[in-house]
């Protein structure tokens, strides 16, 4: 059997105010032209088609055409991500065309989706975005509630995967199985994980990654979350990472989809398949006389591109002579190179996003020392909160 994987479309999102509505058709019809070329058996979506609750009606339409030309090749499979809202997401799933399985309820949790190919059954497993505070109270079976943690609810998930899935073998060994999840799973260290800014912070309790061996037992698990394409272990958990690039720290992002094929053992191969982006990005740091002179920059004068000027001082008309060389420039900043960008990462030109980042670089500035574990304690529960009532309004 031969499954497509994508993730993370973010249908809907913009680029420092570039709408990116264009290039989204452009790499999705890219998604389709693949999965008719290859001659795909299934394609599985892993979260975040949307990137806010409420999406642009333009967006929802693209939605609506791409999922339309997907299903007409075979069964998809879509989960919510954290960007989406699973119940709007989930409305009217019922009343799609057989083939279209779009499971956005936990409840929903260990009830597969079973295909067929030559070697017998494949059962796939969708697991939709599992916040945490909903989650716990669903996933039990009594008046029982689960740890406040991704892991402690994603292993929960997989306990029911596996009680069905063990039944399923009992009746027929050749039954092979996939898990489609959207969450930060990593191996061994948070660390491993090669993490963008585009992501959302999904922490609960200051803690958002989950293990791999969570997910121990099955054929393969098609991850939704991470954008960037990576191997969490080995071949078997994979991200497919985004189809295109979100921000300017995945500039050296490879985008593409999975191949997925199965056999009577179970997983045979995963295949990376390259997807061309409408328009090429790239990060620059220099003084202005290079930005503007060097021959170096030419071949990025019709990219999306981030330059920091690193001249002593600020040079006159910067945004202007920039963006006279660089039309599409997105992003154009002063850092001189003989002292630190205040919020600066260490080893980085990215401004931090993560609010716990954020944070630290605030204190940092207005008081000069770092921020205390107890000043952080108090952001983290204030912004959990916070979240907490979004999710639930």
């Amino acid at each position: 059997m031969r499954l497509l994987h994508t993730s993370d479309w973010h249908l809907g999102r913009g680029l420092h105010g570039v709408d990116l509505h264009e290039a989204q058709e452009a790499v999705l019809a890219q998604v389709v032209s693949i999965a008719r070329a290859e001659e795909v058996d299934a394609v599985l979506v892993s979260g975040d088609i949307f990137d806010r609750a409420v999406p642009p009606v333009a967006s929802v339409r693209l939605w609506s055409d791409v999922l339309g030309q997907l299903s007409a090749l075979g069964p998809v499979v879509v989960i919510p991500g954290n960007h989406d809202s699973a119940t709007r997401l989930g409305v009217g799933a019922d009343l799609y065309r057989d083939g279209v399985h779009i499971v956005s309820e936990a409840s929903s949790v260990g009830s597969p989706i079973v295909l067929r190919d030559a070697h017998g059954p494949v059962a796939i497993y969708p697991i939709p975005f599992l916040d945490p505070d909903m989650a716990r109270r669903v996933l039990v079976d009594d008046d029982q509630v689960l740890a406040r943690s991704h892991e402690a609810v994603l292993t929960a998930a997989m306990r029911r995967v596996h009680d069905d899935l063990d039944g399923r073998r009992r009746s027929d060994p050749a039954t092979r199985s996939v898990v489609m999840a959207h969450a930060f799973v990593v191996s061994g260290s948070a660390a491993e994980a090669v993490r963008s800014d585009s992501e959302r912070d999904i922490r609960v309790g200051g803690v958002e990654s989950v293990a791999s061996s969570v997910f121990g037992g099955v054929d393969y698990v098609a991850l939704g979350h991470l954008h960037g394409s990576q191997r969490v272990d080995g071949e078997r958990v994979r991200y497919s990472g985004s189809p295109l690039r979100y921000s300017f720290s995945e500039v050296h992002q490879a985008k593409q989809v999975l191949i997925a094929e199965l056999d009577a053992g179970g997983l045979a191969s995963v295949r990376s398949l390259p997807l061309a982006q409408p328009r090429s990005m790239a990060s620059i740091e220099a003084d202005l006389h290079d930005v503007l002179g060097s021959p170096q920059y030419e071949r990025h004068t019709e990219s999306w591109v981030q330059v920091t000027v690193t001249d002593s001082a600020r040079p006159p008309d910067l945004q202007a002579r920039v963006r006279e060389r660089f039309p599409h420039a997105l992003v154009v900043r002063h850092v001189p190179a003989s002292g630190p960008l205040v919020g600066r990462r260490t080893g980085s030109t990215e401004v931090p996003t993560q609010p716990s980042e954020v944070a630290e670089a605030f204190v940092h500035y207005v008081t000069g020392g770092d921020i205390t574990p107890e000043e952080l304690a108090v952001f983290e529960a204030a912004y959990e909160h916070v979240l907490a009532e979004g999710r639930s309004a």
